[in-house]
């Protein structure tokens, strides 16, 4: 079905593409900033930096070079035990933490492999770091006892993870409260890591925000969260990473755990804590970066989840917590509070079912070429254009263009601002198609109601006034409100359409309900006052024949204007996956229910349709035939010459 409709525009792009390509190998194009030409033909970013597009080789004139950041996922640059790594712009490199400095007394260094950051601390320093690696110790001797493992319901277990999440956390605070000098500790061993950092100037330094990472994982935290605004003394925030607790609280912890959902642990269990006050609600969220256990997981279904404390033990939530970006090693989340987390992933049996993908994908096609014959037909028959043609053109167009770009560009996840413009313009177009669903029932209903007044004049004066600011303005206002409250909700990591956070989906779901509700109550009202004129009529043939049209219509308009959407909320129980197959094929040829009711079954159109047969029949004879007598003729002028 693509093939016909997108061959001319392909051929034109390919066609421009080839001009371009051509025009651009007799001289190395203009390249941006921070590139360089390459073989005299492309342009390439220089070492540091990055294409806009992600592409290496580029000829675009309009591509930029943006920096790479070598200290955040996925790149991550390790620069070993007191060490932290520094973006500049091209480039990056190592510093040693506050309190430690190289053996040489340089500043700087590139690698792991040459960090020699050594304490410059006190005494009582090096007791507090001490004092910390005993709690890690005496934590580590606790978490390899499988007893824990192997005795005490889910209850208990969940209790005593609790317990021990909430202890380590408080001792941690406290040893590093008590040796404000020492501003950074990091203390490590198999299996707990742990970086504390001390804020004795009240935000006065150069940085407002604090990276603590450990072992891969990291987290960004506000200042002023840290000091909590009228705490007397210093403060403290600790970052904890502990290496065998997912096998402990894994995701058969999880409140949302589903039968069909096959989840996993693929993190480790991170804590992050403040104090003196133990606050957990934030006035800025906290960005958690998790390194992946399993590398380049295939599942799309990621979750970024807290540890509850609840009356029960304890469990797996997702109430605060959101997920920003995920990649083949790293997955960055955002959190309101302060708690335990990590990140929930299923297994790759939760794939979509491969034949509603076939369905899909005909029944859009198919319903794409009867779209595209009902516009044309809307727009070249002359017999029937008025009012109600103008609404289902509009009607075809919308859903064409959403449908088309449905097929070529749900699955467009990178980049993801293309991908976020892709999913505002679907929304725009669905919206923009039920709104014309609705404006169609309201024709209907009016028709309905004047259908012994001889005068339909008012009706198509008010229709006119309305569809085209309601049809295109009021999803223009939705998606407006929509995009500049939360634009970063637009695409997710599998597909260009609408995040599930933050209820963020009720910027379209909520406009379809109610346009349901309004078209239902429109075709029991004109189905009332059709019953009202049959039973009121006698002889009048023409009005009763335009009652039974209108019957059907309203009819037909059911499954037409949306109504069948509703078996999208019947997806549940035994019956889910039925529900869902007939969801499918019946809402994917939408197009095709356009087209066989509003022209096939027209007799205006039939009529149309006709009269075109004819005249392309009748010409392709007078052609052949004016051929034909051309050739007798010059065959017989040699014979009368004889």
């Amino acid at each position: 079905m693509q093939g016909p409709l997108l061959l001319p525009a392909l051929v034109f792009l390919l066609s421009l593409f080839g001009a371009v390509i051509q025009k651009t190998k007799a001289s190395c194009p203009q390249c941006p900033e921070n590139a360089s030409c390459v073989n005299n033909t492309y342009c390439t970013c220089n070492r540091g930096y990055i294409s806009g597009s992600g592409q290496k080789l580029f000829t675009f004139p309009l591509e930029i070079c943006k920096d790479i950041n070598e200290c955040q996922p996925p790149f991550s640059v390790y620069c070993g035990v007191n060490a932290a790594c520094q973006n500049v712009e091209g480039s990056f490199y190592c510093h040693c933490v506050p309190g430690y400095k190289l053996h040489s007394g340089e500043t700087q260094f590139k690698s792991s492999s040459e960090n020699t950051c050594q304490d410059t601390t006190s005494s009582e320093t090096t007791q507090g770091g001490k004092e910390l690696q005993k709690i890690m110790d005496d934590l580590e001797s606790l978490l390899t006892n499988q007893s824990l493992l192997r005795t005490g319901e889910r209850q208990e277990i969940s209790s005593r993870a609790t317990s021990i999440l909430q202890d380590v956390e408080s001792s941690v605070l406290e040893t590093a409260l008590k040796t404000p000098e020492q501003k950074v500790q990091r203390v490590q061993n198999s299996t707990v890591a742990v970086e504390t950092r001390v804020i004795t100037d009240n935000c006065s330094e150069e940085r407002q925000a604090f990276n603590l990472n450990v072992r891969m994982n990291s987290m960004d935290i506000h200042c002023r969260d840290v000091i909590q605004g009228d705490t007397q003394g210093p403060s403290a925030v600790a970052f904890i990473s502990y290496s065998s607790l997912g096998n402990i609280i894994n995701a058969t912890f999880f409140e949302e755990m589903d039968e069909k959902d096959r989840l996993y642990l693929n993190s480790r269990v991170v804590s992050a804590a403040i104090g003196p006050k133990r606050n957990v609600s934030l006035s800025t969220p906290v960005t958690l970066t998790f390194q992946h256990v399993k590398i380049n997981p295939r599942s799309k279904k990621v979750f970024c989840v807290y540890w509850e404390s609840t009356q029960q033990g304890g469990q797996w939530s997702r109430d605060g917590c959101f997920l920003i970006s995920k990649n083949k090693t790293h997955t960055m989340c955002n959190s309101t509070h302060l708690s335990s987390f990590a990140v929930l992933m299923a297994l790759t049996s939760q794939e979509e079912d491969p034949v509603l993908t076939i369905i899909t994908y005909v029944g859009l096609s198919l319903s794409l070429l009867c779209l595209l014959l009902a516009a044309l037909t809307f727009l070249l028959c002359k017999p029937i254009q008025n009012t109600s043609t103008s609404l289902h053109l509009q009607l075809s167009l919308c859903l064409f263009l959403a449908h088309l770009l449905f097929l070529v560009g749900i699955d467009q996840t990178e980049p993801k601002v293309l991908c976020a413009i892709i999913a505002g313009a679907l929304h725009y177009l669905y919206l923009a198609a039920f709104t014309w669903m609705l404006l169609e029932s309201l024709h209907l209903f009016l028709t309905a109601r004047n259908l012994t007044v001889a005068n339909y004049s008012s009706i198509n004066r008010l229709m006119k006034c309305v569809m085209f600011p309601v049809g295109y303005g009021v999803p223009t206002v939705i998606v407006a409100i929509s995009a500049a409250s939360r634009p970063h909700l637009y695409g997710t990591t599998d597909r260009c359409w609408l995040h599930l956070d933050q209820g963020f989906i009720w910027g379209f779901l909520g406009p379809v309900c109610a346009i349901f509700s309004v078209n239902l109550v429109f075709f029991l009202l004109v189905f009332w006052i059709l019953k009202r004129k049959l039973s009121s009529l006698n002889s009048e043939v023409s009005t009763i024949q335009n009652t039974r049209m209108l019957t059907f219509k309203a009819t037909a308009q059911v499954i037409i204007l949306g109504c069948t959407w509703c078996l999208g909320f019947l997806q549940v129980g035994p019956a889910a996956r039925v529900m869902a197959y007939l969801f499918t094929i019946i809402n994917t040829l939408q197009g095709f229910f356009i087209f066989l009711v509003y022209c096939v079954l027209s007799q205006q159109v039939q009529k149309q349709y006709q009269k075109w047969f004819r005249e392309m029949v009748k010409s392709k004879p007078e052609s052949e035939t004016y051929t034909l007598s051309s050739k007798v003729g010059s065959d017989s002028k040699p014979s009368e010459d004889k």
